[in-house]
């Protein structure tokens, strides 16, 4: 089934993020947010977060994250992995010289590879899209 590529208006003014300035009543140009957010179409996928252990990294519960396959892992990333079966998002980090999965909530714990029969990484997280309201 064929994608329909839809572009969205991009307004030719920022935006103020400190003081309010005039808006321009036109458009500068159209975008498609695929051609901005995405690098490697072929290597890249969406999902959906369930739950909260990301929520202090700015990744909360229902957000879609864009996910590149393409990319290497590198402590400092979020990450997609699966742990002995299962998919979860969790910063790549080290500690003594070990690689760890961090959850980025103290509720939740981490996982440290030489504890798991089998830890993969999938991709590299590259953006987390949520509702502002």
């Amino acid at each position: 089934m064929a994608h329909k590529i839809t572009q969205i208006p991009l307004l030719s003014d920022s935006v103020s993020a400190g003081f309010p300035s005039p808006a321009d009543d036109y458009t500068e140009e159209n975008i498609d947010l695929n051609e901005h957010l995405i690098s490697n179409p072929y290597s890249t996928f969406f999902l959906r977060v369930k739950g909260d252990s990301m929520i202090n990294s700015g990744i909360k519960d229902n957000d879609l994250i864009i996910v590149d396959k393409s990319l290497a892992a590198k402590p400092g990333n979020i990450v997609i992995a699966m742990v002995d079966g299962e998919f979860t998002i969790k910063r790549l980090s080290t500690k003594n010289n070990e690689l760890y999965l961090k959850a980025e909530n103290n509720n939740y714990p981490d996982f440290n590879f030489k504890n798991y029969a089998d830890i993969q990484i999938w991709g590299v997280v590259i953006y987390s899209i949520h509702n502002c309201l």
